[in-house]
């Protein structure tokens, strides 16, 4: 299955708890970090309710 990279550009600081717990499911925990997931529609909801703290890497 096709693989995707995501890497963590924002800090989780002063966000909702349920953003912060999106973060560690997506495998990302400190800013700069990056995580190589699976591409499946539940990752890619996950990415997009935490759009504005990450980036797709191609």
């Amino acid at each position: 299955m096709a693989q995707i990279k995501v890497r963590q550009t924002g800090s989780p600081i002063r966000r909702k708890s349920d953003q912060r717990a999106t973060l560690v499911g997506l495998g990302l925990n400190r800013v700069g970090r990056v995580s190589t997931l699976e591409d499946t529609p539940a990752v890619r909801g996950m990415i997009a309710k935490v759009r504005h703290m990450v980036e797709v890497i191609d």
